[in-house]
């Protein structure tokens, strides 16, 4: 910097000095250092011409002056004399002038008074050295006389320095002065004009006083460039630069205008030359062109100093300007080198599992590429710096520094990275060691599990099993962990506290797993060694009998009522089932420890999979937040927002921010608190339903998301982001999380559920999959209800929706009853059905154009039916698949088709709970009126006929059943029933296993506001017409009225009591006791029921005579509502209300 200081003070000094040379010169030129007098001050005193300059010369080269004739010469004032003798005489050189001058005064026509009178002021006042005077005389006879006498008598007047001739003739005059050398008027051939002359003087002295200002603005300018102090920033800097440069350019364009007007003046002086190359310029043309090139010369000089000057001003403006790039770019670079090792600091995490390590090492790849133009733009800006020195910049001392300091940020920030990467690389080796082990591990579980314990008992069975695990075993050599201290030594770099349990864990699991397998192999083997001895028959003994699992003298009583043949048959059968029984136990009991070892090892893995899981999408649902969500309101990205996207953000994202911070903030917390525990993870989820509702939200805004995003998925805010997330997939596949998440928990806990069947958290597990599941119908069918179209009222008011489906329905609107079977012929109508706890609502599907969410369809509002209204028929004659609901005492009848069996039976289990719910309450309030009765009315004398009969017993029987609405036990009336056959006609069944029949009589009116129907169904009812409803009987059938009143009881599936003792179950066989709640689940072969015993949970097959027996006293829901008893009917048909029914067998039909 002082070295180009001290150069560009030399460079102006320099400057200065040449340019004060041409002022100096240019003066020396004009002679005005003399003769400060310039031809445009006193232009009008030399327009008079009372004097020139004509150019001529005499024979020794003196300049000639002429006086001409001008009659008023003796009227110039001195002043103007004095002023033109002077501009006159400073005109030819130096040389010339030294030489003396030659005046020629013409007075050929003037008087001899008057000559005299000039000469005498000429010599007086001439400022310049005279060498001869030569005088044209008065032509006149009388005036020449005169003037000869004269000037012989007054020559002592005239005595000059010099001589003075009296010349009487222009001959004589020319043989003193070359007639070339004299304008024309005196006889001569010099082409003279005095404008042209005046012209030309006038215009080399402002060439000339233009040279010497160009000079001194040069020189000023010069020093002002000098004198100014460098920016210290890029902009001014630029700014100084521009400013000079303009400067410079002006004064560029000053000095042309100067050039070309000294090129102008010196073709006008040469252009007598152009029109006659035979005519040559007189002296004082050649005068003035010297003159004019001189001047051009030194002009050139003047623009050649300050080109050199400019050249060097314009180099430091120029390094300068590179210097404050330089020193901005380098600040910025070494900010985002800065930040970019800030950044890589953070990447201290070297993963907890596969999936995390392979996601940093992708997340370390993506931050090394985006940072790599960083990294390239500070090498590059080094190279730069290299290249201002190499050009010999005045700022090295400056410059090296920085360039250093960014090879070096450089190198550091790419070791740092290649560290981290080392790193990571070492943790994806070792979490995929890990992975490897725990998969092998988990396949040991598996193998071990999957083994049938029955078929290792024999000894090849234990040698194929053996075989199994001996080769399982040699795959260990690529997949387990070796050396434990090896990983030690080996992961040292990468060992966490955390990942230090981990591989300790893992290695823990793997032993484990090893010692499972090694205590299998050693049963195996004893199995597969030890002979096997004949087995000896040997007699039953009779005490056999007694040594049943669960002696009953009820049971024993029974089974001597037997034949002795069929006693055999089944002593046979048990005793081998027990024989069998006893050696499983003995062989499974050696497995018992593994099994649950290798349970709560898969337990363990269903949990990590929840938690790793939640992790992601809790971290994904953050990334949308923030990588989308908030850049929607970011003003840098506005600009990118298309008009359909404004305000917008509600709309494209629903409530996914209440989603993130519940799962963020609570239940990723609550999970993390059952690691230890998985077993007992349903309780998390119970205590945290009510917030899974959120989701419900989400879901039903989802189809306006899924619109907003087809009309805006190709703006381009969504790109950016998407670029600056660097995520694959697009946003639309991120706002699908929380629908496939919430779907997602359902698995998981069916999964730990199948690991946990025997563990302490199974009902809760259990408890809150149904809840689980629940929110998803709930969420499915939200979604339905939302597109419902021409519906007046408010869908709330209807109470919760229980079902929803698409059905074939068949209608008749008429007055009393029909067959309604003769409809079927028909054609159906095709419609969507809504079931709410009030009402059902008709509607027609409309599927709509589009994809996705805009495909769904639209549901228009057709009708709806009160429940308080309703009844249903859950047989149709026919067709398993119909069922029918009718209004009003069927003034209105609907068959409705569903698309399968199963799903007739849910509708059909769904109205009936209705149903029940709207009986309940009629009965509840009906009980609550007999109790006000019986307190405020005398008791009748009759216990058999009184309406209040057994009202206290049946007030404390509605409170017991209270805690238990849905058993049958007790609900036998004073009235015996008769007893049904051996065999009865089965009726048709339904799928739904926890259906309670008698709960499906239910009254429309709630409180008992109407009374109960006594009018059954007439004989022409359709078959299998099993109705239900509030405003018929509660116990009618139009089967039995088409087989003529009482007939045998049907024996169908349900839930019953057991009232009579059977403990002689065989083998295959169910024992029960009297009081177990049972239920028939289905009818086999051979007259053979499968029966599960709800209260011992032990199933099995019972044969249906035994089934009649144990349930010839118990009455269940089944019954109720597909066979009727004459006893039940005259039961019903005495009953007129409900608050009579309350005092008769009937108030034993609570729940």
């Amino acid at each position: 910097m002082r070295f180009w200081l001290r150069s560009e003070e030399m460079a102006l000094e320099e400057m200065v000095q040449r340019l004060n040379a041409v002022s100096k010169h240019t003066d020396e030129i004009m002679h005005q250092d003399i003769t400060p007098l310039c031809a445009a001050d006193i232009k009008d005193q030399l327009k008079k011409r009372f004097a020139y300059l004509s150019g001529g010369r005499g024979q020794d080269g003196s300049p000639v002056i002429t006086f001409p004739d001008y009659p008023a010469f003796s009227d110039v004032p001195d002043k103007e004399f004095q002023n033109v003798m002077t501009y006159l005489t400073s005109i030819p050189s130096l040389q010339d002038a030294g030489i003396g001058f030659i005046l020629v005064i013409d007075r050929r026509q003037d008087k001899w008074t008057s000559v005299k009178a000039s000469v005498l002021r000429i010599a007086a006042s001439f400022p310049a050295n005279l060498q001869l005077v030569l005088v044209l005389r008065p032509t006149g006879f009388f005036q020449r006389t005169l003037s000869d006498l004269a000037f012989k008598f007054n020559r002592d007047d005239f005595k000059m320095k010099v001589p003075v001739i009296m010349l009487s003739s222009v001959p004589e005059l020319h043989g003193y002065i070359d007639k070339s050398q004299l304008t024309e008027d005196l006889g001569g051939t010099l082409d003279y004009c005095h404008t042209r002359w005046l012209y030309h003087r006038t215009a080399i002295e402002s060439f000339a006083l233009m040279v010497k200002q160009t000079a001194q603005m040069l020189q000023s300018f010069g020093t002002e460039l000098a004198e100014t102090e460098l920016p210290n920033d890029v902009q001014s800097t630029s700014s100084v630069l521009c400013a000079h440069t303009e400067k410079k350019v002006k004064a560029k364009e000053d000095m042309r205008l100067a050039l070309n007007e000294g090129q102008n003046i010196l073709e006008s002086i040469r252009e007598p030359l152009a029109k006659s190359p035979e005519q040559s310029l007189n002296q004082d043309q050649l005068d003035n062109q010297t003159t004019v090139q001189r001047l051009l010369a030194q002009l050139n000089e003047t623009e050649a100093a300050f080109d050199e000057f400019w050249a060097k001003h314009q180099q430091k403006l120029e390094q300068c300007l590179q210097l404050r790039h330089f020193e901005q770019d380098f600040r910025e670079v070494k900010a985002s080198l800065d930040v970019l090792a800030q950044k890589i600091a953070t990447f201290t995490d070297v993963g907890n599992s596969l999936a995390h390590a392979e996601h940093l090492l992708k997340d370390l790849t993506s931050f090394e590429e985006k940072s790599s133009a960083a990294v390239e733009r500070a090498r590059a800006l080094s190279l730069e710096g290299e290249q201002l020195i190499d050009n010999k910049h005045y700022a090295v001392d400056s410059i090296r520094p920085k360039c250093h300091e960014l090879r070096h940020l450089c190198d550091q920030f790419t070791a740092e990275v290649g560290q981290r990467r080392g790193l990571l690389n070492k943790s994806l080796e070792l979490h995929s060691l890990l992975e490897a082990s725990m998969k092998w591990c988990d396949e040991g579980i598996y193998l071990l599990a999957s083994q049938p314990v029955d078929k290792c008992q024999s000894q090849d069975g234990a040698e194929a099993a053996l075989q199994e695990i001996e080769k399982f075993l040699e795959t260990g050599a690529e997949n387990k962990i070796q050396e434990l201290n090896k990983i030690y030594l080996d992961y040292e770099p990468i060992l966490t506290q955390d990942l230090l349990e981990h591989v300790q864990k893992v290695f823990q699991k793997q032993e484990s797993m090893e010692e499972m397998f090694h205590r299998r192999q050693a049963s195996l083997k004893k199995l597969a060694a030890k002979q096997t001895r004949p087995v000896q028959p040997v007699a039953p003994r009779p005490e056999a009998l007694t040594k049943s699992p669960c002696p009953s003298p009820g049971v024993r009583r029974g089974s001597e009522n037997n034949s002795s043949e069929g006693s055999a048959l089944r002593r046979g059968p048990y005793r081998r089932a027990k024989s069998e029984m006893s050696e499983g136990r003995q062989g499974r009991s050696s497995s018992t420890g593994e099994e649950e070892e290798s349970l709560a090892i898969l337990r363990r893995h269903v949990m990590n999979e929840l938690l790793d899981t939640e992790r992601v999408y809790v971290e994904e649902l953050l990334c949308v937040l923030e990588g989308y969500a908030a850049e929607m309101d970011n003003p840098l990205m506005t600009h990118l927002l298309t008009a359909g996207l404004q305000n917008k953000k509600d709309v494209l994202f629903g409530n996914m921010e209440e989603i993130y911070h519940f799962h963020n903030r609570i239940f990723l917390r609550e999970l993390e608190n059952y690691i230890d525990c998985p077993e007992l993870v349903g309780r998390c989820f119970l205590e945290r339903m009510e917030e899974f509702q959120i989701y419900e939200k989400y879901c039903q805004n989802k189809p306006r998301s899924e619109s907003l995003w087809r009309q805006c998925s190709d703006c381009p805010f969504f790109q950016e982001c998407q670029k600056k997330l660097d995520h694959k997939l697009s946003l639309d596949s991120y706002l699908l999380k929380p629908v496939q998440r919430i779907t997602k928990y359902q698995l998981l806990l069916k999964e730990m559920l199948k690991y946990s069947k025997n563990c302490e958290g199974a009902e809760d597990l259990q408890e809150a999959l149904s809840s689980i599941l629940g929110i998803l119908k709930a969420v499915n069918d939200s979604m339905h209800l939302i597109a419902i179209t021409g519906y007046d009222g408010n869908l709330s008011d209807l109470g919760k929706l229980l079902m929803q489906g698409s059905f074939s329905v068949w209608t008749d609107h008429k007055k009393g009853h029909t067959k309604v079977k003769d409809l079927a012929r028909f054609k159906p109508m095709q419609r969507h059905l809504f079931l709410h706890e009030k009402a059902v609502l008709f509607c027609k599907k409309r599927e709509e154009n589009g994809e996705g969410y805009e495909k769904a369809p639209s549901y228009s509002y057709k009708q709806s039916l009160n429940m308080t209204a309703v009844g249903i028929t859950e047989n149709v004659k026919g067709d398993a698949k119909k069922f029918e609901i009718w209004y009003n005492a069927r003034e209105e009848v609907y068959i409705i088709q569903a698309p399968t069996p199963e799903i007739k039976a849910a509708w059909v289990n769904e109205i009936r709970k209705v149903l029940t719910s709207q009986l309940q309450a009629c009965r509840e309030a009906s009980q609550h009126r007999a109790l006000e009765q019986s307190q405020s009315l005398p008791l009748p004398a009759s216990s058999n006929t009184s309406p209040s009969k057994g009202n206290t017993r049946n007030v404390k029987k509605l409170e017991e059943r209270k805690t238990d609405p849905l058993s049958l036990e007790g609900y036998v009336s004073s009235t015996t029933l008769p007893k049904p056959p051996e065999k009865g006609k089965a009726s048709p069944t339904s799928p739904d296993k926890k259906a309670k029949r008698h709960e499906v009589k239910s009254d429309p009116t709630p409180f008992g506001l109407q009374g109960w129907s006594k009018t059954s169904h007439p004989l022409e009812a359709p078959e299998d017409n099993d109705g239900w409803s509030s405003a018929e009987e509660p116990i009618n059938s139009s089967d039995a009225e088409e087989e003529g009143g009482v007939g045998p009881r049907k024996l169908v599936p349900g839930k019953y009591t057991i009232v009579v003792d059977d403990e002689k179950g065989g083998p295959n066989t169910l024992a029960v006791r009297s009081g177990d709640m049972v239920e028939v689940v289905q009818e086999g072969d051979e007259g053979l029921w499968y029966v599960r015993n709800l209260t011992s949970s032990k199933e099995g097959w019972v044969p249906a005579s035994s089934l009649s027996v144990l349930l010839s006293k118990s009455s269940s829901a089944q019954c109720l509502s597909s066979s009727e008893s004459s006893t039940g009917s005259a039961l019903l048909s005495n009953s007129s209300s409900c608050s009579e029914s309350c005092g008769g067998p009937l108030s034993d039909l609570q729940g």
